[in-house]
């Protein structure tokens, strides 16, 4: 098993997000931006070339991208050129790092017919696969933005609809309270199903509906230990669990990068600590 986190929640430079996980004693990192630019196709070839030496100087290996394929930033009826390019500039830069697995959602559809939506949002990640294929590395869906990612029940019917080895379920466990759905039903759902897995913590709602009230480790209602109690000690899982803990910076808000640097490197330190306590307490030995 791997504990990682989104780094860019640590600091905006690869040197900080270096630091933040070394004193984590990790030694995996998920990338997301590097000096405000996404590794996944936005960073300038020069840059990711800088970037890579420094991870490979530093002994610093990946688990993932975390790209903005089809995410929160992109509609529907858009033009899909951009996640296309996005995906196949990101192929040579994973296998330049070892990198298996990118993050990918299933665009906005804000006013869209759902029957629309759904199909054009399986017809495109077909394609994004038949590329993943192509190039030796898996996408990773997760339950954010997209018609896939409104519930478990699309997320497996947008797997199975796509029925590829190199298209697999990202399970954020925060975004579940964070969108308003139910923690047990969506955990049974999509339960043995899924090969990553990002931790991050919010309140509910008043409504019971959407909630951006994050919060550390542990704090919410998102039923962190729990749920890893479960998915580590009864399922056996034991890949890659990731922080993502948006207590200093909620990436996709427009104020969410205004915590100082030092804001954002001593909480995700705690994030991080609260996350080791948490699967040293529930680890079976």
């Amino acid at each position: 098993m791997i504990l990682t986190g989104i780094s860019d929640e640590a600091g905006k430079d690869i040197h900080s997000q270096i630091k933040a996980h070394k004193q984590l004693g990790w030694q995996y990192l998920e990338l997301r931006l590097v000096d405000g630019k996404n590794v996944a196709g936005e960073l300038p070839d020069e840059e990711f070339s800088r970037l890579a030496d420094i991870l490979e100087k530093e002994n610093m290996k990946v688990t993932g991208f975390a790209s903005r394929i089809a995410n929160w930033s992109r509609y529907i009826k858009e033009d899909f050129t951009q996640d296309v390019e996005d995906l196949k500039k990101s192929i040579p830069r994973m296998h330049r790092l070892g990198v298996k697995y990118i993050r990918i959602m299933s665009w906005k559809g804000d006013g869209v017919n759902e029957t629309y939506w759904q199909e054009e949002a399986i017809r495109r990640c077909k394609e994004l696969t038949k590329i993943a294929e192509d190039g030796g590395i898996f996408l990773c869906h997760e339950n954010c933005t997209g018609w896939g990612g409104l519930n478990a029940k699309n997320m497996l019917k947008m797997r199975d609809s796509i029925n590829s080895k190199n298209f697999l379920l990202l399970y954020d466990i925060g975004n579940v309270v964070a969108h308003g759905s139910n923690v047990d039903d969506f955990f049974t759902t999509i339960r043995n199903q899924f090969s990553y897995i990002h931790v991050k913590d919010v309140k509910k709602g008043p409504d019971g509906e959407h909630s951006d009230n994050f919060t550390f480790c542990g704090e919410g209602d998102a039923k962190i230990k729990e749920i890893l109690n479960k998915v580590i000690n009864q399922d056996k899982y034991d890949g890659i669990i990731s922080i993502e803990p948006h207590v200093a910076n909620i990436f996709h808000k427009k104020d969410g990068s205004t915590a100082s640097p030092e804001k954002l490197f001593s909480s995700y330190i705690k994030y991080g600590e609260l996350l080791k306590n948490i699967v040293n307490e529930i680890k079976i030995v």
